[in-house]
């Protein structure tokens, strides 16, 4: 059986990655990824927790957590590609002013 640390390292790893991309990537596609990547390290903690546990707790909360990531990815997609319909550029710098 594979401790609950071990997790727990995977999804510090895989967190800090998302935070890095979020932080440096200059491209509002890879921003939306790398949150996705933050949310799947939360997820991979919950499904570590409840296993330890033995509860199925962490297994409910994560089936909500991918409902609210389905639909973050689905309206983040809309925006982003409205953005670029008018701006030209997935580039986060360029949507600095509230106003088309």
């Amino acid at each position: 059986m594979i401790p609950l640390s071990h997790y727990l390292i995977v999804s510090a790893v895989l967190f800090s990655i998302g935070t890095t991309g979020v932080f440096l990537r200059r491209n509002l596609i890879t921003v939306l990824l790398s949150i996705e990547i933050m949310l799947n390290a939360v997820n991979l903690s919950f499904i570590a927790f409840g296993r330890t546990h033995g509860t199925v707790d962490g297994q409910i909360i994560v089936f909500f957590v991918m409902t609210v990531a389905a639909a973050e990815a689905a309206v983040g997609l809309a925006i982003v590609i409205s953005l670029f319909r008018h701006r030209e550029s997935l580039n986060p710098d360029a949507f600095t002013a509230l106003r088309w």
